[in-house]
């Protein structure tokens, strides 16, 4: 059997196997679209409905168990249910949830934030990392008083800020200079013919949603130089790479950006988003300034993502559990894809950390574009026959790992890994 039809046979295996969760699909198609309101969710025949979590499992609404190597996209470091935040979610609850004012949780998140990200003097919270990017951008234009913006192909900042695949028709319409990602030499070529309009520079030092690529030191250093030579903002998007150290990505290199975008776990497992940097910047949003700029949001300074953000880091987010899982995810990495050339199957992860993507393509990857090749029906296949195997994972590759994700939960990925490799090893290297 080819890889097609055996791809066909693992789909309807899969529809067998779930069919409360392809009648919720159903239910849920009259009054969303698709039965979608989160478009990454969505794969077909019908993405699974999930309706328990505890610590790193997940159970689904036929009633399987799955460990969840998915971590919510990043956002679900701490796994499900941590005690130590539901407790201040409950302890919140209990101060009242909507005050209509400042409260003392969201100054104590601050600090903590800040005192992890320096290059955070100031900062302002949002509900998402979407949010906080487009912000970040406004902010930028508005301080420099200049119209452009550095991206970088298969960059993703948010829904309204994606650029892969061409980027998206949805897009706020800034006038970008897209660039290849880890090409400075190109990046200098564009920041000559560009600098004196540019505002911002704005780059994940990995690309998150584009694959997890990690971006090359000496790139994003020198991202870092061309920002400061021609004016402009360097916004370091660290949504996702804030989890590799208590400093994030910038802490590891060393680099220091104007502005920093952070989200995902640091609201405890709730909405939440922030932007911040440098004082002279920031304070264009100091309300007791005549000019300043406005930034709105109902549920910015929520008590409940305060609460849970702020116990989160406080308490459960230490220095040592933080690197013990990043060490984790990097030795992961290594068995799987040493499992892969074992079994000869052109296929690899990247990634870093605690944050990896399968792909099916071997050689280098630096940029997007290298991606082009990448055997998708492979890692359809792989990700189906780890659902049979109760290992829960993105269709597209990404695997997060959360906090309670510890060594026996990684030997038993890799052993279902391993496990579909053998039984399917000659469809694959195909």
């Amino acid at each position: 059997m080819n890889l097609i039809d055996t791809l066909e046979a693992a789909r309807a295996r899969y529809r067998e196997r779930n069919p409360a969760s392809e009648r919720q699909l159903a239910e849920a198609a009259t009054v969303m679209p698709g039965g979608n309101t989160r478009s990454v969710l969505f794969h077909a025949p019908f993405p699974l409905t999930m309706v328990r979590g505890e610590g790193a499992r997940l159970w689904d609404a036929d009633g399987h168990r799955y460990l969840d190597a998915l971590g919510e996209f990043t956002a679900g470091l701490y796994g499900h249910s941590n005690a130590v935040i539901r407790q201040a979610i409950i302890d919140a609850l209990a101060d009242g949830l909507s005050l209509s004012s400042h409260n003392r949780r969201e100054v104590a998140l601050a600090a903590e934030i800040q005192r992890r990200f320096p290059s955070m003097a100031l900062m302002r919270f949002t509900n998402s990392g979407t949010e906080a990017s487009l912000l970040a951008l406004a902010t930028a234009k508005a301080f420099t008083a200049r119209p452009k913006i550095m991206v970088f192909d298969g960059a993703y900042h948010g829904g309204l800020l994606s650029f892969g695949r061409g980027g998206s028709p949805i897009n706020v319409p800034h006038a970008y200079v897209v660039a290849p990602y880890n090409d400075l030499a190109a990046a200098q070529a564009l920041v000559h013919a560009h600098g004196p309009t540019l505002a911002a520079i704005v780059v994940e030092p990995m690309l998150g949603a584009g694959g997890c690529i990690p971006g090359e030191p000496a790139f994003l250093r020198g991202l870092s130089e061309l920002a400061r030579g021609c004016g402009a903002l360097l916004v370091f998007d660290e949504v996702q790479t804030s989890r590799l150290s208590i400093g994030g990505r910038q802490a590891q290199l060393g680099i220091t950006p104007d502005l920093t975008v952070i989200g995902k776990y640091f609201g405890g497992g709730l909405s939440f988003g922030a932007f911040g940097g440098r004082v002279d910047c920031m304070a264009q949003f100091d309300p007791r300034r005549a000019n300043a700029l406005s930034h709105a949001g109902t549920f910015n300074n929520n008590v409940l993502s305060m609460a849970a953000g702020l116990a989160g880091l406080q308490q459960v987010l230490t220095q040592e559990a933080l690197t013990a899982l990043n060490q984790r995810g990097d030795r992961l990495r290594e068995r799987l894809n040493a499992v892969l050339q074992t079994h000869g199957v052109a296929a690899q992860f990247t990634g870093l950390g605690s944050v990896m993507n399968l792909h099916g393509m071997s050689g280098p990857v630096h940029c997007a574009a290298d991606l082009a090749t990448s055997n998708t029906l492979l890692k359809e296949l792989l990700f189906f026959d780890l659902l049979e195997r109760g290992v829960y994972m993105a269709q597209r590759g990404l695997v997060t790992l959360s906090l309670p994700f510890d060594d026996a939960a990684c030997d038993e990925m890799l052993g279902a890994f391993e496990d579909a490799l053998r039984t399917r090893a000659a469809v694959l290297r195909g």
